[in-house]
């Protein structure tokens, strides 16, 4: 399902190459800022990232699509509506990651793209997408957004899988949004097989990697890992970089891509 894990397998890291409206007060200055983002997932787990990050008093940025659930309907549907306008009131950031979490295959010398959505009606297929077609998929998780919490999303996407091209990523600047990777030790392998990477190993090598401005990536719920990254990893990972003198911010401080939003 996730594109991006067999890429990342030996190394524990990979990187891949958004529109904003009023925004709740910058926070006070951070001398040594990470990012940390999540995509959507089965949301399984959502409930109890948004404890963590309330009890620890941190804002991520998080990347929307309509993804299945384990309730059996959509990351995005009436169901769990209430929790994403709980955590726009809470002051977190969004960007889109399309709505059918649609990925990147190839580029056409037509200048249209081969794409496979893994949700949806066409889950699986290889579909022809125009720029234009492409533009309308990140949109419709920024309009979808604006509708139920009367908040604009950053001009941000993240691409599925992390799978990009340079025309793709023109394709996507030409409809206002800026595409957004993670930092190589912001891999945080929440999508990697648990008996070959627990949550203790991936937990001591993010304290061990990440550097102050990286962009951190995980998710509210990956089918395929059996024991679960969150909330296992991620409060002793806040824990631990905060005694570590890290402090947390969204993509809306981040000295590039906050500039994009103002």
């Amino acid at each position: 399902m996730r594109r991006a894990a067999s890429a990342c397998l030996a190394a524990l890291a990979c990187g891949a190459a958004g529109v904003s409206g009023s925004a709740p007060a910058a926070p006070a200055a951070c001398g040594k800022p990470v990012y940390l983002t999540f995509d959507t997932g089965h949301m399984g787990v959502a409930p109890l990232v948004a404890e963590v990050l309330q009890r620890q008093q941190v804002r991520v940025t998080f990347f929307m699509a309509n993804e299945r659930t384990r309730t059996g309907g959509g990351s995005l549907d009436d169901e769990w509506t209430p929790w994403w306008r709980a955590r726009a009131a809470e002051g977190h950031a969004f960007g889109t990651h399309t709505w059918d979490h649609t990925a990147w295959v190839a580029d056409r010398a037509d200048g249209r793209f081969d794409m496979r959505p893994t949700m949806g009606p066409q889950a699986g297929k290889k579909l022809v997408l125009s720029a234009a077609d492409y533009c309308a998929e990140l949109r419709r998780p920024a309009d979808w957004f604006k509708a139920i919490s009367g908040q604009a999303v950053l001009p941000l996407a993240r691409a599925p899988g992390g799978r990009t091209s340079p025309a793709l990523l023109k394709a996507a600047e030409a409809c206002g949004f800026t595409m957004v990777g993670w930092s190589p030790a912001g891999f945080l392998g929440d999508e990697l097989p648990s008996d070959r990477y627990p949550n203790a190993k991936l937990l001591e090598r993010a304290l061990t990697g990440i550097r102050s401005g990286d962009i951190l990536a995980a998710h509210l719920g990956i089918w395929s890992r059996q024991d679960p990254w969150a909330p296992a990893v991620l409060e002793p990972l806040i824990q631990g970089l905060k005694a570590r003198g890290f402090c947390f911010a969204t993509l809306r401080e981040h000295p590039v891509y906050g500039k994009l939003a103002r």
